[in-house]
Parts: C-alpha cells; sequence; structure tokens
C-alpha cells in the first residue's frame, strides 16, 4: 500500500472507485473465505471447494471474479489449476480485518448478553 495513515490528501477518484470495487468483491462471504483460504496457501479448486464448504461448480465462478478482479491469480499445475493471492498488501488487510472481527467475536458472547439487558 502506498498512501500512509498519515497522509491527509484524499485519493484521486479513480483510486476510490478501484478499491470499491476490490471491497465490493470481497464483499461476499463465500469469496472472502476464498482470499483467506488462499492467503493462507495456494490450491486447487477441489480443495478450496472443500476448505470452504462450497460447491465446485460455486467456487470456481467465485474464483474467476476474483482473477478478474486482480485479487487471486493462478498456474498450471500439470492438468489442474493453482490459485494463490500474491499481493501481499491483499493479504495484509483480510487477514486484519477477519483478525480483529474474530477477535471480538470471541469477545463478545459476554458483551452481546449484557447488552441486550441493559
Amino acid at each position: 500500500m502506498t498512501a500512509g495513515a498519515g497522509d491527509l490528501g484524499d485519493p484521486p477518484a479513480e483510486v476510490l472507485a478501484e478499491a470499491a470495487a476490490a471491497f465490493g468483491m470481497l464483499a461476499s462471504p463465500a469469496r472472502l473465505h476464498i482470499v483467506w483460504t488462499l492467503a493462507q496457501g495456494e490450491s486447487d479448486v477441489t480443495g478450496l471447494a472443500e476448505r470452504v464448504g462450497g460447491a465446485l461448480p460455486a467456487v470456481s465462478q467465485h474464483l474467476t471474479k476474483l482473477k478478474l478482479a486482480g485479487l487471486v491469480r493462478s498456474r498450471r499445475e500439470g492438468r489442474r489449476q493453482v490459485y494463490f493471492v500474491d499481493d501481499t498488501d491483499v493479504v495484509t488487510v483480510v487477514r486484519l480485518m477477519v483478525g480483529q472481527l474474530a477477535d471480538r467475536a470471541a469477545q463478545a458472547p459476554s458483551r452481546r448478553l449484557r447488552d441486550l439487558f441493559a
């Protein structure tokens, strides 16, 4: 990521549009799970479908969309296609967001009950 949190200038509209499109791709729980899984290591579509609990055709369609958006890449290994995320910034953003939300969810049960009866 080239723009730091301390930068005061607004990014150009094109950059905001591109970021919104990338976040839009990740707004699908299935696609986010696929990117999360690929951030842990590369996989073929069969392995991804097993890991994320999706049907093979659906996972394949999600991968196509993620590839078109530039969030996922692939390479041939013999007869199979292996998918991976090689953009460290994408991996960082996904790990940070999912990790933060997982931490909150782990702490939330008592907090949620407390909020219900407050």
